[in-house]
């Protein structure tokens, strides 16, 4: 590892091929930012958690993922608006830094790298107890441990590895739930050819008390049940700046959400509920997938779902130790983290960032097996708003870059937000509303949830304000004017 780099526009470093000190590397091909961009809409949370929302709504669940949905795309085409313009490993905290001030980027940079770290602790454990179902001869604790320590090895390598091993991740997400959806819907037409379901039927979206069995409030408390399965939306803007050409990423996965969301959570989740009705008791028992794939009569439909599963967990792992260790990096280079965290190995790789990143997700795995309903479940619900938390920061960050970038540099407007700035406070005020709603909702743990994550999003704003009036630098580092233009600037 070498001293702090200096980055450039994309922050990237110089230095050259496979010298130490040559920061972060454009080791990312076309084809591994597409399938991030794609794969990182698809979360383990959309198998494991979407019956939980089809029990609440109903089939009016469907309104609920729309909501969501349309949030994300109108916060995405935000940030693509800011990344296109500025690729960098900091991403919307880096946006955030420019247009708000230093304690915007250091505060939501480190709630982000908080709720990833968090994040990783839950994936290997989910992971885990999938794995020892089938070899039960390695504990639970131990299959966290492997798992880890793998995914671990292949960030430590090299931003390619990370990248061929996510192609992999999110190509088997994405070829399983197409396939999932082409079956399904031949089977709710019942033109599947060998398979009659007695059950299956575009009358399920109606029947059985309705499209909103238990009213249209129902709506509200779905999206608080999968709001938080999105995200991971915004990972390919933070990759986009190892990429080759990261204006041209960028671009590309901000005008493909909108098919990506429709097609991967309203597509399949439309055709759960046409193969069952939503209130079937097999969608609580088996989960919402598995229990349509039973439906069907399709044999091994239970470990089927657990690969696939497994492999989305995989994934978030996977992305989840790149997306915190690169915001890591970001945070060392702006001088809001230890300098360490900015140096890199001679393949580009910010090693420090990366073994802190894991260092605390063991941690939290401990925390896990040893004290899950004190620590560990503190830790959960105090990152749990942290999205939303990101969402808003967006909003307001690009209210404020536009004008920077309109008098800076207007020719990088190449991706815009939408009716700006009129869509860009109606997103923001709805994802207000969403957060107070969540302030009402004791029955799933919403109000605790907000609540634990404000204090710690309080307490890290604290700190953010004092060292900015103390003038204090991380580490002892100084802040370069240089690398600060080159990471936040247009």
């Amino acid at each position: 590892m070498t001293s702090k780099p200096t980055p450039t526009e994309a922050g990237h470093v110089p230095g050259g091929p496979g010298e130490p000190g040559g920061g972060l590397q454009a080791g990312l091909k076309n084809r591994h930012l597409t399938m991030i961009a794609i794969g990182g809409v698809i979360g383990a949370g959309l198998f494991v958690g979407s019956s939980a929302g089809i029990a609440t709504a109903g089939p009016g669940i469907l309104l609920s993922y729309a909501l969501v949905g349309t949030l994300v795309v109108l916060v995405m085409r935000m940030l693509g608006e800011m990344s296109a313009a500025n690729p960098t490993s900091g991403s919307f905290s880096a946006h955030a830094d420019r247009a708000l001030g230093r304690w915007a980027g250091f505060s939501i940079g480190w709630l982000y790298w908080f709720f990833w770290v968090v994040v990783l602790a839950v994936e290997a454990t989910a992971g885990a107890k999938i794995l020892e179902g089938w070899i039960p001869a390695v504990p639970q604790w131990g299959w966290a441990l492997i798992v880890m320590i793998v995914l671990t090895a292949t960030n430590l390598v090299s931003v390619g590895s990370y990248g061929e091993f996510e192609f992999w991740f999110a190509g088997i997400k994405v070829v399983a739930i197409g396939a999932f959806i082409v079956v399904g819907a031949l089977a709710v037409f019942g033109v599947l050819p060998g398979v009659h379901s007695d059950k299956a039927g575009l009358d399920n979206l109606t029947g059985h008390s309705g499209f909103l069995p238990h009213g249209p409030g129902a709506i509200l408390t779905g999206v608080l049940l999968v709001v938080f399965s999105f995200m991971g939306s915004e990972i390919a803007t933070l990759a986009a700046g190892e990429s080759e050409d990261p204006r041209r990423a960028v671009t590309k996965s901000t005008n493909s959400i909108i098919w990506r969301i429709a097609v991967f959570y309203l597509g399949s989740i439309l055709v759960v509920v046409s193969l069952l009705p939503w209130d079937d008791a097999s969608i609580a028992e088996k989960g919402s997938y598995v229990a349509a794939l039973d439906s069907l009569g399709i044999a091994h439909a239970g470990q089927i779902m657990n690969f696939i599963v497994l492999t989305s967990v995989l994934s978030c792992l996977n992305s989840g130790l790149y997306t915190a260790s690169r915001m890591a990096f970001s945070l060392g280079v702006r001088g809001d983290a230890p300098r360490a965290f900015a140096r890199t190995t001679g393949r580009g790789v910010p090693m420090t960032a990366i073994v802190v990143s894991v260092l605390f997700g063991f941690l939290a795995v401990f925390f896990n097996y040893k004290y899950p309903d004190s620590v560990f479940l503190f830790l959960v619900n105090s990152s749990g708003a942290v999205a939303l938390f990101v969402w808003l920061v967006i909003c307001f960050s690009q209210l404020r870059m536009r004008k920077i970038i309109q008098r800076e540099a207007p020719e990088k407007l190449i991706v815009k937000m939408w009716l700006y700035p009129y869509l860009t406070w109606a997103t923001a005020a709805l994802i207000v509303f969403v957060l107070g709603y969540m302030l009402t909702d004791t029955e799933h743990d919403g109000r605790e949830t907000v609540l634990l994550s404000l204090l710690v999003a309080a307490v890290v704003l604290v700190i953010a304000v004092v060292r900015q009036k103390m003038g204090s630098q991380t580490a002892g580092a100084a802040r370069d004017p240089e690398t600060e233009r080159a990471e936040v600037g247009v």
